[in-house]
Formats: C-alpha cells, structure tokens, sequence
C-alpha cells in the first residue's frame, strides 16, 4: 500500500469518525431524546394546545366569556349556537373556558415563577454557607411545610385579598418550600464538584461561584420540578376559585365556571364536568411533560 493510499484511509477514516459523532450527538440531545419518548410528546402537544387557545382566545372564542343571555340559561352541549352549553346567566362555556385557559395558565405559570425565584434563592444559600443559616432557612421552611399545600395558600389569599395577582403571589409563596429543598440537595451535591474546589483555590467569589458555577448545574433538576409545580398550580387555582378564594367573578377561570357549576351538578351538570375535563386534560399534560423532561435530564437514565 502506498503513502498516499494510507493517508487517503486516514482522511476517509477520520471522516467517517466525525460523521458518527455528529450522528451520536444529533440523537442524543434533548429534543430528540424528549422525541422518542412517546407520553411525554402527548404531554407537549397537549400543553402546547392550551397555551395556543389561550394566545389565540380573542379570535377562538365565538363570544365574549362575560356576554349575558337571561334567556338561555344552563342550556345542555350541542344546544344551537353554543357548542358547549351555557350557564346559569346564559353565558357560552366555551367562550368562558377558552379565556378561562389564559387566566388559569398565567397564574399556574405566575406562582411557579414566585415559587422558583424566592426558593432557589434559599436553596442556594442554605445549601452552600450550610451551618446555622441552613439550619434556620430549612426549619422555616419545614415550619411552611407543616401545613396542607391549599390551606396555607388559603390562608395568604385570606390576608392578600382576591384578584389574579394575589392568588399568584399566594400559590408562589406556597411553592417556595419545595423549591428551596429541591435547590438545596442539588447545590449539596454540586458545590462538592472538583470544579468548584478549583474556583475555591484560585479565589473565586461566593457570590461568582453560586450563580456561574453552581446554579447552571442545578437548573435540569429545577426545570422538571417547576413544569410539575405548573400541574399542582393549576389545581390550586381550580381550588381557591371553587371555594370562592381565587379569581373573584365574573372573570373567566377554570375554577370559577367549577363554582358556578357547584349549584347546579343535578340539573346542569356540563357546567362543571366541561371545566372538569380541561383542568384534567392540562394536569395530565404537564405531568406528562415533566416526567418526560426529567428522563431526558437525568444522567442515571441516558438512551
């Protein structure tokens, strides 16, 4: 075999290398991964659905969701005009649960990002000073823990008033406690990295250190747990709004049309079954996700 014959191999050879790394790697990322798991692309088109109807409600919505019609009250699914009934003033269902869409998911969305934004702040420090400041951080905390996820958020909503704002801020505050524990195992385990030692040794700042270093490396593990956080919001909205605690009527929210379907479960019962079924569907969407994302992101569990 010649020189240049071997150095063609070589080259070809080389190539072929590349080729079949480039290959490996175009599989192995996230959204080829999250492809390839089929519930969790359920998950995804579901929720991307929702959050669709709820950009798109102005132009889906075949009324306004606060349009009354004394006339036709609590009018059954398929009744003319009105796909999916009316309720007890006459209004469209589904005018309400298209807006009820976008009301519902910026709060979910809302208080999981009140949640994640105090509570990793907590993770953080408690998990990397350690020491007393954890002790005193996680025995709050805990303390927030001790009470019933709904009963604490009704409580906050009992001292913040209704509106969409407060019910974000009540359902965040509740979230903070898992935030801050989820945060705070990850940072444990990172900030042991020897990567971190490193930045020690060669005088990197605290502060420097937690948001460049640390943070980066605990965000997969707090992604997955927001997206799940998003499902629990959702329900806790549904909740408040039920027990008349969350969005105050007459805006349309998901919760609110289950209250208004309370009162009439015996002879209007696709009041509350029709808001029933989209909180189910959404919950089930983002659970779906969640769980997909968190195969993808955990390393224990690569395809």
């Amino acid at each position: 075999m010649t020189m240049a014959e071997k150095k063609t191999q070589d080259v070809l050879g080389r190539e072929a290398n590349m080729a079949m790394l480039q290959k490996e790697r175009k599989a192995n990322n996230a959204w080829n991964k999250l492809k390839r798991n089929r519930t969790a692309m359920i998950g995804f088109f579901i929720v991307c659905f929702m959050i669709l109807m709820a950009i798109l409600a102005p132009m889906l919505a075949p009324y306004s969701p606060n349009a009354i019609n004394p006339g036709i009250p609590f009018k059954g699914i398929g009744f003319k005009g009105h796909l999916l009934g009316t309720d007890d003033l006459g209004r469209d269902i589904l005018s309400r649960i298209i807006y009820g869409a976008r009301v519902s998911l910026i709060v979910a969305v809302g208080a999981t990002l009140v949640g994640a934004g105090i509570g990793v702040l907590i993770g953080l420090v408690a998990g990397y000073f350690g020491g007393w400041l954890d002790i005193v951080l996680m025995r709050i905390m805990d303390g927030m823990f001790s009470f019933p996820f709904i009963l604490l958020a009704m409580i906050l909503i009992t001292v913040l008033g209704n509106g969409i704002t407060n019910v974000i801020f009540a359902i965040g505050i509740a979230n903070v406690p898992g935030f801050a524990r989820v945060t705070r195992g990850q940072v444990i385990i990172v900030k042991e990295e020897e990567y971190c030692n490193a930045c020690r040794v060669v005088g990197v700042s605290d502060t420097r250190l937690l948001f460049l270093h640390i943070l980066p490396n605990c965000v997969s593990q707090i992604i997955v747990y927001a997206t799940l956080r998003v499902a629990s919001a959702i329900i806790s909205e549904a909740s408040l709004s039920f027990l008349g605690l969350g969005i105050a009527l007459p805006t349309a929210s998901w919760g609110s049309i289950l209250r208004v379907g309370r009162d009439c479960l015996t002879t209007a019962p696709h009041v509350a079954g029709v808001a029933g079924v989209f909180i189910l569907v959404t919950v089930i969407g983002f659970n779906l996700l969640g769980d997909g994302i968190r195969d993808v992101m955990d390393p224990k569990m690569k395809q």
